[in-house]
């Protein structure tokens, strides 16, 4: 029989209390800083960078701007520049040096509402093709933007008109392979999930999870599209296998009850596409691995390809907080460091250990 101490541990390894209300954090890439952004109770944005020095995380910087920061990405960012694009109250996209931060490399008026979420491609080395950030809104719409590209968007996906305009809550890139496919996920308060090809500009694919979509992630971005988790309200998780599309029955999925509450988040690892973490509105993480079934389809009667679920397995949970964990980021260079941040107006950074063993 395994020990406890076999399994991965998470770790909180420090913890900073914060003047402001977080809603994102983000490592930011090669280097031992991390971004937080939010709002301050006066109604401002904020964006903070800390280093991480001696198990401590030292402030280094600290900007005011006028709105309220909801999210941001370093994904379609150069590994030179490391630029972070950010999505905030009033609908605005912004792109900032955070080497001189007072003023935006790159604005738009990307949404008539507040930005709930924003993903990017293409830089980093990650996913083939030209940088590229999506946004999502209450607006409703899903929008694509080249950062080469002033004020117009390179795709918008919004309801025909006479449709009800669900606010979006959640988007993702995926299946950036090679300089030509790309495809968007896009989450919705109603348990919607879209997928959109931006190769062909075409509805790929849709389903409906009955619960309002929190978060969804690819296990990679620039591979041939693998897994999707989709996380929602009632603390349920759904893993859905996305290398064979049934025409009828689309993909095949399994899903969780996970949590008690709110799933707000959830991480793939970045050295081990199967194992995720989740966040909860309990102030818990739930770190899971993804168990393949011996054959990922089969032919149904009628002798067209059915894909087939595998399972999850729970490897470690712990609870951090009584406040909602809303944001969660793996660092893309060391295995097992992980950055949280919360509704208790902290900001966490830990270790998971044994990850290689999991």
């Amino acid at each position: 029989m395994s020990s406890p101490l076999s399994k991965p541990q998470i770790i909180a390894h420090i913890q900073k209390s914060l003047n402001y209300t977080v809603f994102d954090s983000k490592w930011i890439p090669c280097s031992a800083k991390f971004v937080c952004l939010g709002n301050f109770a006066r109604g401002t944005g904020v964006i903070q960078i800390y280093e991480v020095q001696h198990g401590e995380a030292q402030l280094i910087k600290e900007v005011e701007k006028p709105k309220p920061i909801k999210c941001g990405t370093f994904g379609a960012a150069s590994l030179q520049q490391r630029h972070i694009a950010t999505g905030d109250f009033d609908g605005n996209l912004h792109i900032w040096n955070l080497e001189a931060p007072d003023v935006p490399v790159y604005t738009t008026k990307a949404h008539k509402e507040i930005v709930n979420s924003i993903d990017g491609v293409g830089g980093l080395g990650i996913g083939d093709g030209a940088p590229e950030i999506v946004t999502g809104s209450r607006d409703g719409t899903v929008k694509v933007w080249d950062p080469r590209q002033k004020d117009l968007p390179v795709a918008n996906m919004e309801p025909v008109g006479g449709e009800t305009r669900r606010d979006c809550w959640t988007v993702a890139f995926g299946h950036a392979f090679n300089d030509q496919d790309r495809c968007v996920c896009a989450g919705y308060d109603n348990g919607d999930i879209k997928l959109f090809d931006l190769r062909n500009m075409s509805l790929r694919w849709e389903t409906n999870i009955k619960n309002g979509v929190c978060c969804v992630e690819f296990d990679r971005k620039d591979i041939n599209i693998n897994k999707l988790v989709a996380t929602s309200l009632e603390g349920k998780f759904h893993v859905f296998d996305m290398r064979t599309q049934h025409p009828t029955k689309g993909f095949a999925s399994i899903s969780e009850k996970a949590h008690k509450s709110t799933i707000w988040q959830v991480r793939h690892l970045p050295q081990n596409r199967d194992i995720f973490m989740t966040a909860g509105g309990a102030g818990n993480l739930h770190l899971w691995k993804y168990e393949y079934p011996a054959q990922r389809s089969k032919k149904d009667s009628d002798g067209v390809d059915v894909g087939v679920a595998g399972s999850v397995n729970l490897l470690q949970n712990v609870n951090l907080s009584t406040q909602p964990i809303a944001s969660l980021d793996w660092s893309p260079d060391k295995q097992g460091l992980c950055l949280c941040s919360g509704f208790d107006q902290s900001v966490r950074v830990l270790i998971v250990t044994k990850l290689n063993v999991a």
